[in-house]
């Protein structure tokens, strides 16, 4: 049904009555004939919009001095009406503008230039505003599709690695459905779970808590994350805020940065289906270097001599003669050495008119693990989002929405630990038969823990829609909904298969845990924006208030004594049925916040920003707290003495001060909790007290200073910026240590501790070369970082006194200092601190290492010729680490081969102490002492070819056609001997290696 509007039809019937007067009243027009200009007769102009090597989608074209724009397809192609007097502007992102006349013809191709100068004027997501690059006040680092789609990784933190300055990130695991720990501009929060940043995807906050449950997340060093859930193939930029004037409208919720997700939109033009596929495999980085079989039985001959036995016990199978003292085995290959099968097939239809454009997309991803055993990481899931303008280009609406499934099959305990552990002489895995190999009972076969299994299922939606109104000029009314679901369920068996059948242990043993975690929350924002031109500046208002309830519920059960293995999935099944956690928490947050920007002349700018939060999180009189920031730039080169400058093009100062919060402490800390008893009294289960009390703690607060230099030259072929940031985080969220008579450990309270952050970040861009075929350009970063505990008042008395020192970072270690071995006994020795005559904790334990990076990050080089691209991406990082324990030398447990460099006699200068059994306490005392000494920090420093990526258009009519290869981790350059230098918690599988190719169509 076609709809139509009384008052443009009224318009539409006066046109001609106005007409036919007018031509009554002049009899002498009426006489005359009416003639057009050939100039002005109409025809279409076509052509095809390149950048010298391959088609540019996208491309605005417009007649000069009219409204009428299109915008080139998937091939560069275009079709405009125009005259043969009128001119032609073509506009693109990164390009400079071309200005072509029509002249008569109907075919015009065009080369477009890039320009780096271009680049400042892009717009980039500031949160609740965009703002150009060049006119923005704060620190904002940004990646876009262009630098995800060369990366062949399933985790959107994976995205930035080496990428963002101030930016660090670490990946925990190689298995798949791991997690990654991210820091922006260091550790503010003395709590280790009170440093997330704040996700926002589409304008709606995404909550990071963790979903998982330790229980039954045990592949995993850390419980399961919900940010495996964001696709980052649907993602078209990531934007970091990270200082005060960037964060502080986001108040409570900015003192650890903001990660802003923006998804891909479609755009105007014919529909364009895009089909990518890849496939590829994924490998360990690095093993360490282990005994082999001879070495490692004269490590264990030795270790008895040392100890003065002369005969071996009946369980010293490896040396005894039971097991085949010839045999080796690699158990690092065999056991985590498998190859990770990788599959991805993503889809997309975009397209739409001026007024109305649309994109849908799904995808789907396989990942396979280097464990032995048939395992299967699965992820899929679809992406919608439509954009609407109406004729008049008052009415906006935005919406998106974004579903995905992650299915997770793993086994329930990482092989790394074995692999490093088990003799090399170790029996075979399977028997003649093909039945696991228990070799008579004299070891427990590592595959035995194939059949416990980890298996998780989470189910996440998120959608956003937004409506926005321009009630006069510059005057727009504007609202954002959103609404997010997540649903996770992990189960981790334990059945009585894992055991040797000679034991004889039956079902009755078995066990499952399960996890049951769902996550729902829904968000408000109103708006409103004002824009004016004010003399030679422009004023900018906005002014917002928010509204966001999240409800999250959690079932912990376990469930043991089974009739069979085959019903282990059936709690109904077990016997011992127990509850270990149901709970539901409700958080409520509302604010209200406010922007004014003034840019006057192009060269001085001020922005102030400013919110009042409140949050269910903390008791009465503490709910509500104001947080704000000032910044300000100058563009110096917009100055009449540089603004005609033929080498340097651009200069600004920028500065910001200002404040953030932090309230990640979860629900209900101020309340006096309770739970039920597992005691009944009476037959009647009771309640019993959880937590003290305590409505007088408030918001944790984040000062932060910056001060920054950005410069352009050569039309910002070269363009740097230099910043140097302070943060400083007080008021600190913590437990109270408590006496144990009061039943309880802590108190959540505020503590007067402060701590601080500061650091130089240095970022160059340059475009090396730009002529015909071929384009090369380069982008660097790094970061100086410092992190201090500057005050903590008692922190002598409390329990934190064996984990932090005043004037150190918060991620030290406290270790005994190393002496050396003594020559004579060949035992380590270490350094007595406090005079007594022997070495205890923790009046020894003093030495302070700091583990935080000295500094970190990238170097990004892309290449193109004509249709062949080549990206790369080097990431370095200066820091140590420490060794792999592996227990004293010289037990039933294989070790590193330097190990072999052991003492051996009176007067031995070794690196290494005596081999011994485990009878020579001195020896194996001393092995643990070692172990948190200063002799166990080793330089972990790394360069490595965080990715690679070619592709090759094919030159195909009528469809785009590249083909990819792309890698992972290719090579990694370091001097630790003990693995992946990346790694932070020990028996975990590091990252894998991952190589893929794959083809995309376009058509």
């Amino acid at each position: 049904m076609k709809t139509f509007s009384l008052n443009k039809g009224l318009v539409a019937l006066w046109y001609p009555f106005i007409f036919g007067f007018y031509l009554f009243c002049t009899p002498a027009l009426a006489r005359n004939t009416l003639k057009f200009s050939v100039s002005q007769q109409q025809s279409q102009v076509n052509g095809t919009v390149s950048d010298g090597t391959s088609p540019l989608s996208g491309v605005s074209i417009s007649v000069k001095g009219q409204q009428k724009m299109v915008v080139s397809d998937f091939d560069g192609k275009y079709v405009i009406t125009a005259s043969p007097d009128d001119i032609l502007i073509f506009t693109y992102v990164g390009f400079k503008t071309a200005t072509i006349p029509v002249a008569g013809r109907s075919v015009i191709n065009i080369k477009m230039q890039e320009d780096a100068t271009a680049l400042q004027e892009v717009k980039i997501n500031a949160g609740y505003y965009s703002v150009k690059q060049s006119e923005r006040t704060g620190s904002i680092a940004r990646i876009t599709a262009k630098d995800i789609e060369t990366q062949p990784v399933t985790n959107v933190l994976a995205t930035m690695q080496g990428r963002m300055a101030g930016v660090n990130i670490i990946q925990t695991t190689g298995v798949p459905g791991g997690g990654f720990d991210i820091k922006i501009r260091g550790q503010n929060s003395i709590r280790s779970d009170g440093n997330s940043p704040l996700y926002i995807i589409d304008g709606v906050p995404y909550a990071s808590d963790p979903i998982g449950y330790n229980q039954t997340s045990s592949t995993f060093p850390t419980v399961t994350s919900p940010l495996n859930s964001i696709n980052p193939d649907t993602i078209e930029s990531i934007e970091i805020l990270k200082d005060a004037d960037a964060t502080a409208i986001y108040g409570s919720r900015g003192a650890n940065g903001v990660v802003l997700i923006t998804t891909k939109k479609g755009k105007a033009g014919k529909t364009t289906f895009n089909i990518t596929a890849s496939s590829g495999v994924g490998t360990v980085t690095k093993f360490i270097k282990l005994m082999n079989t001879q070495q490692y039985l004269a490590m264990r001959k030795q270790a008895f001599i040392n100890d003065g036995i002369t005969e071996y016990n009946p369980w010293d199978y490896d040396i005894n003669g039971t097991w085949d003292q010839n045999r080796y085995t690699d158990w690092q290959k065999e056991l985590l050495g498998g190859t990770s099968q990788i599959n991805d097939l993503q889809g997309t239809v975009s397209g739409g008119s001026e007024n109305t454009q649309f994109l849908v997309s799904g995808n789907y991803h396989t990942e396979s693990t280097v464990f032995a055993g048939d395992f299967l990481y699965k992820k899929g899931g679809s992406q919608i989002n439509l954009n609407h303008r109406s004729e008049d280009n008052k009415f906006r609406l935005t919406f998106s929405g974004g579903y995905n499934a992650q299915n997770n099959d793993q086994p329930a305990f990482d092989f790394t630990y074995d692999a490093r552990s088990l003799p090399p002489n170790a029996p075979a895995l399977y028997d003649a038969d093909g039945n696991l190999n228990w070799e008579n009972g004299t070891w427990d076969n590592p595959l035995r823990n194939l059949n416990a299994k980890f298996e998780s299922k989470t189910n996440d939606l998120i959608a956003n829609t937004v409506l926005s109104y321009e009630l006069l000029p510059g005057l727009v009314l504007k609202s954002s909904f959103g609404y997010t679901d997540l649903s996770t369920a992990e189960t981790r068996t334990a059945p009585s298969s894992v055991y040797n059948p000679a034991y004889n242990i039956t079902s009755a043993t078995s066990a499952i845990y399960l996890n049951n975690t769902d996550r729902s929350s829904w968000i408000v924002e109103p708006q409103i924006n004002w824009e004016k031109d004010l003399g030679s500046g422009k004023l900018g208002v906005l002014l917002g208030a928010t509204f966001q309830s999240q409800t999250t519920t959690r079932l912990f059960q376990s469930g043991n004594g089974f009739s069979s293995n085959s019903l282990i999935y059936n709690l109904a099944s077990a016997n011992n049925v127990n509850v270990l956690l149901s709970d539901e928490t409700h958080y409520k947050y509302q604010a209200f916040f406010g922007r004014i920007n003034y840019n006057w002349q192009q060269r001085y700018i001020l922005n102030l920003t400013a919110r009042r939060d409140g949050s269910s999180r903390f008791g009465p009189g503490n709910q509500f707290a104001n947080f704000g920031a000032i910044g300000a730039a100058w563009l110096f080169s917009n100055e009449s003495f540089l603004k005609d400058n033929s080498w340097f093009s651009f200069g600004k100062i920028r500065s910001s001060y200002g404040t953030t919060g932090n309230d990640q402490i979860g629900d209900y800390q101020f309340l006096n909790t309770y739970t039920t008893s597992a005691v009944a009294y009476n037959g009647n289960i009771g309640l019993q007290p959880t937590r003290l009390y305590n409505s007088n703690f408030g918001w944790e607060t984040n000062k932060k200073l910056e001060m920054a230099l950005e410069l352009g030259f050569l039309h910002d072929r070269i363009f740097a910026t230099v910043a140097w940031y302070q943060n400083r985080s007080s008021n600190q969220l913590v437990g109270v240590p408590l006496p144990g008579t009061t039943g309880f450990t802590v108190l959540q309270s505020n503590l007067d501790a402060t701590v601080e952050n500061t650091g130089l970040e240095l970022t160059l861009r340059t475009s090396n070369f730009t002529a015909g075929n071929f384009n090369w350009t380069t982008n660097f970063n790094l970061t100086f970082a410092r992190n201090k505990l500057l005050r903590f008042p008692g922190l002598e008395s409390s329990s934190y006194n064996q984990q932090y020192r005043i004037g150190q970072p918060l991620n030290i270690e406290l270790l005994y200092k190393y002496k050396g071995i003594n020559p004579q006994t060949g035992v380590y020795e270490f350094e007595d601190t406090n005079s007594d005559g022997r070495i205890s904790f923790p009046e020894d334990q003093k030495t302070v290492v700091d583990l935080n990076p000295k500094y970190y990050g990238g170097i990004q080089n892309g290449l193109s010729f004509k249709q062949w691209k080549l990206d790369f991406l080097f990431q370095f990082v200066k820091q140590k680490n420490r060794s792999y324990p592996m227990g004293f030398a010289g037990q039933m447990s294989n070790q590193p081969d330097r190990m072999v460099n052991s003492w051996q006699e009176p007067g031995n200068n070794a690196p290494y102490q005596i081999y011994t059994t485990g009878y020579n306490n001195d020896a194996v005392t001393a092995d643990y002492l070692y172990t948190q000494s200063d002799a166990s920090i080793t330089d972990a420093s790394f360069i490595r070819l965080k990715n690679i990526s070619l592709s090759y258009d094919l030159p195909l009519k009528n469809t785009q056609c590249k083909i990819m290869l792309q890698s992972q981790n290719l090579l990694t350059f370091t001097s630790y001997k003990d693995g992946d230098p990346e790694f932070t918690s020990y028996g975990f599988l590091p990252p894998l290696k991952v190589i893929t190719a794959g083809v995309q169509l376009t058509f």
